[in-house]
């Protein structure tokens, strides 16, 4: 079987009616690759009055990815770094032994209509690299290798297809495309890392014949090529990479192969021992639930 499982997620509304489509992790697979984290929001028209702002908070052991389809944000961090993100761009912020972050409408979108669609992945680092400094790098649209192959739009956001590699600089074999297929074209996917899956974000495919709903993510059986095809237009991200050098524990906002670990960033965390963001003054306090 080309697909090997299939993910229905779940809805999580993440406060100020901010919904987003929850697939990694799973009861059935913790991570694709270093892929531990997917969160997929909109599209949808924000109420003038919606307050989405996700004020100041913390991460371990984990690269954030975010990646826009429609609208802004406004990132701001712990180590001074400041970037609007907008479609196209990837931002991967390496929280390492610790960062803070705030993600904020931009105060030229306050107020008025504008729509917001995306992606959030998280992606655990490898054990040797989890205490390693924290860093921000922003990837403009325009510098990521963008091509057409056989009725497709590939995007190369991350690692490499189709002869392309993208600048974005990883800790492990990673791979993150943007794929536009037109309707009654076909695909083929060979050479995919040993873990991979495909999200539909607008459309519904066929994968060797099998379909594939809109809002379904298909983790694939990678030993033999996959043929994707698209009876109307669509559009998908294929994600995936070399395995988890190991087990991941994972609360709240925090990443590690070590529990103790967690526990302490929670205590530090609720001790407010973390680096502030340089101009915030508000923060999300510490879930009431601690690992046990």
């Amino acid at each position: 079987m080309t697909i090997s499982t299939l993910l229905k997620g779940h809805e999580k509304d993440l406060g100020g009616g901010f919904v987003v489509r929850r697939y990694l992790p799973s009861a059935i697979k913790q991570a694709v690759g270093p892929f531990i984290f997917f969160d997929h929001f909109g599209p949808v028209d924000v109420p003038l009055d919606a307050d989405h702002d996700v004020r100041p908070h913390p991460h371990i052991g984990l690269a954030t990815v975010t990646y826009l389809f429609e609208g802004a944000m406004d990132h701001r961090d712990s180590i001074g770094s400041v970037q609007r993100i907008e479609p196209g761009a990837i931002n991967w912020m390496t929280s390492g032994r610790g960062i803070v972050h705030s993600e904020r409408t931009p105060k030229d979108l306050v107020g008025k209509p504008h729509r917001t669609h995306g992606l959030q992945l998280w992606a655990a680092l490898p054990v040797a690299h989890e205490e390693d400094e924290p860093g921000f790098c922003h990837t403009p649209s325009g510098d990521i290798p963008e091509f057409e192959v056989d009725g497709a739009r590939v995007r190369v956001l991350v690692g490499s297809a189709f002869g392309q590699t993208s600048p974005v600089k990883t800790y492990s074999q990673t791979l993150y495309l943007d794929v536009t297929l037109k309707a009654g074209h076909e695909l083929a996917l060979s050479g995919l890392p040993a873990e991979a899956a495909i999200y539909p974000i607008t459309g519904e495919l066929q994968i060797d014949g099998a379909p594939l709903a809109l809002h379904t993510m298909a983790l694939l059986d990678t030993t033999t090529a996959q043929l994707i095809k698209a009876d109307a237009d669509a559009q998908f991200v294929v994600i995936g990479g070399e395995a988890l050098d190991g087990h991941r524990y994972m609360s709240w906002n925090f990443v590690s192969s070590r529990k103790e670990r967690i526990v302490q960033a929670s205590e530090d965390w609720e001790a407010q021992r973390f680096d502030k963001v340089p101009g915030e003054t508000e923060f999300i306090p510490l879930p009431a639930k601690k690992p046990a």
